[in-house]
């Protein structure tokens, strides 16, 4: 007899099945969620250095890109709008495309040592107004285009998940000797024919002139 058979299919596949199992929020979870930036919102975001950009095609896969600057690189507009620039990247243009087909999106801004998360949901357009980009600059360049990102709903998301994973503690920082380098890896999956460190040294000299 095989004792690792499934017995049967254990698929959730409704929204009553779901709460049947977990239950109701209770109403401080649903309450906190504002319609608009407060005055904690929008410190948060002047304080933050990185954020997780969620988003999606119409009917498609859903894709989430890293967004990262000095602290306060996000600009707040107003109460309900938002504007982040695009800094040079690899040009894929995953976001930016999903953004043109879905601009439905999810933000999630964090502080290095802060265990509470900001979640902000709302929508965005991709702008390429010169005055606006000309705020936006960094190290004396100017981004190709920003995201200006209307708010439909914003707050702060309790520090679980980053106590469980002790993401800011010391003793759970990776060495970097300890995990292969980009360089490395790139050469493993794509069977490049140059020495690891050789790519390393490309991707650094990279960084050092494209970074802005």
């Amino acid at each position: 007899m095989d004792d690792h058979k499934p017995a049967t299919d254990s698929r959730i596949e409704t929204t009553e099945a779901l709460r049947d199992r977990y239950g109701e929020p209770s109403p401080r979870a649903v309450q906190k969620a504002l319609p608009k930036l407060d005055k904690h919102c929008k410190h948060y975001i002047s304080m933050s250095p990185f954020l997780c950009l969620g988003s999606s095609q119409a009917g498609a896969a859903a894709d989430v890109s890293p967004r990262g600057d000095a602290p306060g690189f996000v600009q707040v507009v107003d109460d309900a709008t938002l504007l982040i620039p695009d800094r040079p990247g690899n040009k894929r243009l995953d976001s930016l495309q999903n953004v043109l087909a879905n601009p439905h999106i999810g933000l999630l801004f964090m502080i290095p040592g802060i265990e509470e998360t900001l979640r902000i949901n709302g929508r965005a357009e991709i702008v390429s107004d010169p005055a606006r980009l000309e705020e936006l600059s960094a190290q004396g360049k100017v981004p190709q285009s920003a995201l200006l990102v209307h708010v439909d709903e914003a707050y702060l998301h309790c520090a679980k998940a980053l106590r469980r994973s002790k993401l800011w503690q010391d003793d759970y920082k990776l060495q970097k000797r300890d995990f292969p380098t980009l360089g490395q890896i790139l050469k493993d999956q794509l069977a490049l024919e140059p020495a690891a460190a050789d790519l390393d040294k490309g991707l650094e000299d990279a960084y050092s002139k494209t970074m802005y």
